[in-house]
């Protein structure tokens, strides 16, 4: 991290990185008129549309996905020159360049169709991602916390890895292209939560905090059913919809297929499932992520 004595001295905020993720969006264009609400004593705010032809077409992307082009490799392949891949470039110069990013702090928001919540993902758990998270619990009991730690933040290609501290707020369910109360409160609720932590972090006010809390720990992302030629077969099964964050023990039913069998959960633990039946997703036939259940110590 390049501040001093570990303060966090600036901060962006990211929307619309999916031009069809609309609670970003908006809440951009609330706090560029009211730039108080986003303001914080001890460090600088900046607010980045990530990718505004997406928006302006209705689209998730025009080219690629922009959340999966902030790869060491990728940023530095200047063969790389499509749409999202230019914006990466650009976003990249602009926050970064990562590794060596002159923004300490970035927050990129997203809207999932799935029952996720408020969601608090985390690419890392050091002390100060464990306490922003329990902060930050403190203040939404109902937050979930997700853990993306599998590898470093070097080695992810995510948007709020160009920074040496990110995160990704997610907040579901909501259609694509589609504004809910909700779940833009629950949104800007979690950002402000997330800004007040770093601000009380940085000036040494921090409250006492729990001395643990819950968070879900990705393991793997399963495939909707599929034959032998690559065509879908089957869909999550009714007890799973919706169900993100409910456990799902080895023989519960999974999925089930067009000709009205189903497939049981045939792992060796017991699974949370997140991202259930996420519409963007299925570009690549992926169903669901599943993560182990954890506490975690503050």
């Amino acid at each position: 991290m390049n501040t001093r004595k570990g303060n966090i001295n600036s901060v962006a905020i990211v929307g619309g990185t999916h031009g069809n993720e609309f609670s970003g969006i908006y809440l951009l264009r609330k706090w560029q008129q009211l730039p108080d609400a986003i303001s914080r004593s001890s460090f600088s705010v900046e607010t980045v549309f990530a990718n505004p032809k997406a928006f302006d077409e209705n689209k998730r992307y025009l080219d690629c996905d922009l959340n999966r082009q902030f790869g060491f490799e990728d940023l530095n392949n200047t063969e790389l020159a499509n749409y999202e891949q230019s914006r990466a470039k650009a976003i990249n110069y602009q926050l970064g360049p990562k590794g060596d990013a002159k923004t300490d702090f970035i927050i990129d928001l997203h809207n999932t169709t799935s029952n996720m919540g408020p969601s608090l993902i985390l690419l890392q758990s050091d002390a100060f991602n464990r306490k922003m998270a329990a902060y930050v619990k403190s203040k939404m009991p109902d937050a979930v916390v997700v853990l993306e730690d599998q590898v470093s933040v070097e080695e992810h290609y995510f948007l709020s890895s160009i920074s040496a501290q990110g995160v990704i707020v997610e907040v579901g369910p909501q259609p694509q292209s589609v504004i809910r109360q909700d779940v833009l409160d629950w949104m800007e609720e979690m950002t402000g939560h997330i800004l007040d932590y770093i601000d009380l972090h940085n000036t040494d006010k921090l409250p006492e905090l729990p001395k643990s809390f819950e968070a879900f720990k990705y393991i793997e992302t399963l495939k909707l059913p599929e034959d032998e030629q690559g065509e879908r077969i089957g869909m999550v099964h009714r007890n799973v919809q919706d169900a993100d964050f409910k456990p799902l023990c080895p023989g519960n039913p999974i999925f089930t297929l067009f000709d009205g069998s189903v497939i049981c959960w045939e792992g060796d633990y017991e699974a949370y499932p997140h991202f259930i039946n996420e519409a963007a997703y299925y570009d690549n036939n992926l169903a669901m992520s599943l993560a182990k259940k954890v506490t975690v110590e503050v």
